[in-house]
């Protein structure tokens, strides 16, 4: 039987790299971001995988759920083993304090890190619903939804917020003959572009810069790749789920 995942943010850092891992003989993987990636579909091919890209930006939400929605609907319910949603993507608004903040930056950072997996979250669960399939929805979090930062407001607000509402996934499919497996992740911290954005930010404007300076000059940051390993590995325990909110260092 065929697999199935959904992955947003796949174009580049964690989410390319989960993305080049998940292609593989019978399995599906659809891709959801801003840009396609010529060379994920050259790896498609030689593996013998099916690729979709779709490229849709997570600002726009309804857009982005009413299109897995449908697509999910156009599928037979017994073509799958198993079907799972990775929501990946994520925005860190310019490092400043909330009184400084743009508004519509905030509402972006949050359409896309909060809005958007809530609404994926919905979409796939419902489409899904009488599919026999193992099922299950891994969020991407962070150590931040969980420890609070200054001049991190709406990132930390929106991981924080993907917590919860995971947790509240967990107790409605635990209701259900066949619920989804559900879990928060955080993933560690990883040498990604985010990265850099953090330790080359303001001193005046971002107090914690130095930290993760230090995280980079002392070598403590996972690559994508290795993190991508661990990330798999974690989704695919016997007891994925018990846990609605985790940390890939546990």
């Amino acid at each position: 039987m065929k697999q199935l995942t959904i992955l947003t943010g796949a174009s580049r850092g964690l989410g390319l790299a989960l993305a080049e891992k998940l292609l593989a003989p019978n399995h599906t993987l659809v891709c959801i971001s801003r840009k396609t990636n010529s060379e994920l579909a050259r790896l498609a091919e030689n593996a013998g995988a099916v690729l979709e890209q779709w490229t849709l930006d997570l600002a726009h939400p309804a857009i982005a759920e009413q299109t897995l929605r449908l697509w999910l609907g156009g599928q037979a319910a017994t073509s799958w083993s198993s079907a799972t949603l990775i929501n990946n993507a994520c925005v860190i608004p310019p490092l400043l304090p909330l009184r400084d903040a743009q508004g519509d930056e905030l509402s972006y950072a949050m359409r896309v890190g909060l809005e958007a997996p809530l609404r994926l979250s919905s979409a796939f669960l419902d489409a899904t619903r009488h599919w026999a399939a193992s099922r299950k929805v891994l969020n991407i979090s962070s150590g931040l939804g969980r420890r609070a930062m200054a001049s991190q407001a709406a990132y930390c607000a929106a991981k924080a917020g993907m917590d919860h509402f995971t947790r509240c996934m967990a107790l409605d499919e635990a209701l259900y003959p066949n619920g989804a497996k559900v879990c928060s992740l955080a993933p560690g911290v990883i040498d990604t572009d985010m990265q850099v954005q953090l330790r080359n930010a303001d001193p005046a404007q971002f107090p914690d810069v130095i930290n993760f300076s230090n995280l980079h000059s002392q070598g403590q940051l996972s690559s994508p790749a290795q993190t991508a390993s661990s990330v798999l590995a974690y989704l695919a325990r016997s007891d994925f789920g018990r846990n609605a909110v985790g940390d890939i260092r546990d």
